[in-house]
């Protein structure tokens, strides 16, 4: 069963070859071996107790005829930043929300339940989705320890949604949720060698996820191939009352996105280059090369250059947003907890963590939440000039320029480069020569990651981004990619990449 698809494990259950509860039970024992022993990928914070009793009724509802959805019975992970009403913790990785349990779900969790889906854990994650300190490691968490990439165990699995990218990549589950502001999806999901989709601000609810920034956040899916993105995101849709961004997908959303998926989806796609974000480190390149190589043997127009315009121009408008964002969402969310939980506010927060700071910060502080508490009302000028500034250079004067100029379906980059060693003491390197990210993170745009190669036994992944509600023509050049290049290889848990260096002398 490693490796298996949604549509093969929903046929395997169909014919009778094993139920939901075996599939669930298959799935917790690979997560005692590889997970909790053996390797220790450390990528699953909390296991649902009650996993195996929701498998047994979806077993039940099958053995009356009722099929909910392509997510039946399908074993998925959490993100430990979305809420989920059960017996488990929402705690986003962080002690200081130890012992507290959601009143409701997030909205995204009801349309997982609604699909049949069985939830089977939530997933580690850099803590309070890596806006806590400057000097961060990602994967860590107070609450969680740290996360690795399966691939090579001594190497980062990116972050912040570290755990539920490496539990994908490690067979731990069929698919899982993630969360973004900024490269939360598509870095660790292109580290760890599997497909991830951050959507449209607005295509999925934000309700009942701890946030970090409203004009930046949303969930998204995480599986092993597209079609399993695909499938996670159609379940996942839906207008929210409670996030009113979701309002304007009305007409923009599909229940099923597999409708989509064709092998000849990059015949015709006029697909550009984005050469000015692809970096300096020519063994990624060459990677590149070869799939701008198989993108026009499968009838892609590729334009080369296409740069992208005012990119890496609005880094530090972006991180004023984000501080004055995740003060006042921040500050919402925890108000809205009730009694039981141990922190109300971000200063309730970040007085814990100094009160704590043997065990909540023993490898970097938090420099970023103590900057966003100083931050004004959301009212202040500064804030909205930084908005307005950030929307117009990566919106109207970034990739909608760009696509209308060049006539274009996407742009193509890289996603990144390969898996950094672990430090902590210096924590993550503080130098990014290649950024794929930040554009379609700040302009709200869909952008894709889709495993094109290996250096060094280590992941690279290609990256398609659009404008807005554009995810239905990503996942089918995407698909169109990933079947022509069938890049995907499953992990080894390697201890280092020595034991790989002698295949390439």
């Amino acid at each position: 069963m490693e490796e298996a698809t949604i549509l093969e494990l929903q046929l395997k259950m169909a014919s009778g070859e094993f139920t939901a509860q075996m599939l669930a039970e298959y799935y917790l024992n690979r997560i005692e071996t590889l997970d909790q022993s053996g390797p220790s990928i450390n990528s699953v914070i909390e296991l649902n107790p009650d996993a195996l009793p929701i498998a047994r009724k979806r077993d039940d509802e099958r053995a009356a005829g009722k099929v909910r959805s392509p997510l039946h019975g399908i074993p998925v992970l959490v993100k430990d930043n979305i809420d989920t009403r059960d017996h488990m913790q929402t705690t986003a990785g962080s002690l200081a929300l130890e012992g507290s349990f959601a009143r409701r779900d997030a909205y995204i969790v009801k349309r997982l339940r609604a699909s049949g889906a069985v939830i089977l854990g939530k997933a580690n994650l850099s803590e309070w989705a890596n806006f806590r300190g400057k000097r961060s490691i990602s994967g860590w968490s107070s609450r969680g320890g740290l996360t690795i990439n399966p691939y090579v165990l001594d190497r980062s699995a990116c972050g912040s949604s570290s755990g539920s990218a490496a539990a994908v990549s490690a067979n731990l589950c069929a698919a899982s949720i993630g969360t973004e502001t900024d490269g939360s999806i598509i870095c660790p999901s292109q580290t760890c060698s599997v497909v991830g989709l951050k959507p449209t601000l607005g295509l999925l609810s934000r309700s009942g996820i701890i946030p970090v920034a409203n004009s930046q956040d949303t969930a998204g899916p995480i599986g092993r191939t597209v079609e399993d993105v695909a499938i996670l995101l159609g379940a996942l849709v839906g207008v929210d009352e409670r996030d009113r961004s979701t309002r304007l997908k009305r007409r923009r959303a599909f229940r099923n996105y597999t409708q989509f998926l064709t092998k000849e989806g990059l015949k015709g796609a006029r697909v550009g280059v984005a050469r000015n974000m692809l970096g300096s480190d020519d063994r990624v390149t060459c990677i590149f090369e070869t799939c701008l190589e198989i993108m026009k043997q499968m009838g892609a127009v590729v334009i080369d250059p296409a740069n992208l315009p005012n990119n890496d121009t609005f880094g530090e408008t972006e991180l004023e947003v984000l501080l004055y964002e995740f003060k006042y969402g921040l500050n919402s969310y925890l108000s809205s907890l009730g009694p039981r939980s141990p922190v109300h506010s971000l200063e309730e927060v970040i007085k814990f963590n100094e009160e704590n700071k043997d065990r909540v910060m023993p490898f970097f502080g938090q420099e970023r939440m103590i900057a966003a508490n100083e931050k004004g009302s959301l009212s202040s000028k500064k804030y909205r000039d930084a908005l307005s500034r950030n929307r117009r250079l990566t919106r109207r004067e970034g990739i909608d320029d760009l696509l209308k100029r060049k006539r274009l379906d996407a742009v193509v980059v890289a996603s990144g480069g390969p898996a950094w060693l672990i430090d902590l003491v210096n924590g993550d390197p503080r130098s990014w020569d290649m950024e794929s990210t930040s554009p379609a993170a700040v302009a709200g745009y869909p952008h894709i990651t889709v495993p094109a190669g290996y250096l060094f036994g280590l992941p690279i992944g290609i990256s398609f981004f659009s404008k807005a509600w554009n995810e239905s023509t990503l996942l089918k050049i995407a698909y169109s990619f990933e079947q022509a290049m069938m890049a995907r290889k499953p992990p080894e848990f390697l201890p280092n990449v020595d034991l790989l260096i002698g295949q390439y002398d």
